[in-house]
C-alpha cells in the first residue's frame, strides 16, 4: 500500500515522503496513529501544493535575509565603556549588547543568536563582527569600542 508519511517514521521515511509499506502495518500503525496517510491522488495533489509553499516561503526568507545583509554590510555600531592599561575593558561586549545596540541606534532587529562571536569583544578598537542571517547568508558588522 502506498502511503504519504506526515511525520518522520524511524526506519520506514520522513515527512513528505510516498513509499510503499505492508498493508498490514498501514492500516493497523500508521493509519490509526496519523503518521501516515494513504496516496490517493487528492493526498498526492496537497503534498505537491504543500511542497511548492514550502520553496516560495523558504525564497522568501533568503530575499529577506538578504535585504537585511545589504543594509547590516553599511551599519557601524559604537560602545563607550571604562578600560584599563593596554586597552582592556572592564567587561566586555556580548552579542546581546550587539542586538539590543542594533534596535536602539538603528532600529534592526537581530537575534543575539545569530551574532557570531567566537568570544565577546574585550578590547578598544574596531571589531567585524559576523551575523549568520540565513544558512546561506552572512553579514559582516563592524564594532567600534572607544574610552567613556
Amino acid at each position: 500500500m502506498k502511503v504519504i508519511f506526515q511525520q518522520d517514521v524511524k526506519g520506514q521515511g520522513k515527512k513528505g515522503e510516498v513509499k510503499e509499506v505492508a498493508e498490514g502495518y498501514a492500516r493497523n500503525y500508521l493509519l490509526p496513529r496519523k503518521l501516515a496517510v494513504e496516496a490517493s491522488s487528492g493526498n498526492i495533489s496537497a503534498l505537491k501544493e504543500q511542497k511548492r509553499r514550502e520553496e516560495v516561503r523558504k525564497k522568501e526568507e533568503l530575499s529577506v535575509a538578504a535585504e537585511m545583509a545589504k543594509k547590516l554590510e553599511n551599519v557601524h555600531i559604537t560602545f563607550q565603556t571604562k578600560s584599563g592599561e593596554g586597552g582592556r575593558l572592564f567587561g566586555s561586549i556580548t552579542s546581546k549588547q550587539i542586538s539590543q545596540q542594533l534596535k536602539k541606534e538603528h532600529d534592526l532587529q537581530v537575534d543575539k543568536k545569530k551574532i557570531l562571536l567566537k568570544e565577546p569583544i574585550r578590547t578598544l578598537g574596531v571589531t567585524k563582527v559576523s551575523i549568520k542571517l540565513h544558512p546561506k547568508v552572512t553579514a559582516t558588522l563592524s564594532v567600534q569600542v572607544l574610552e567613556e
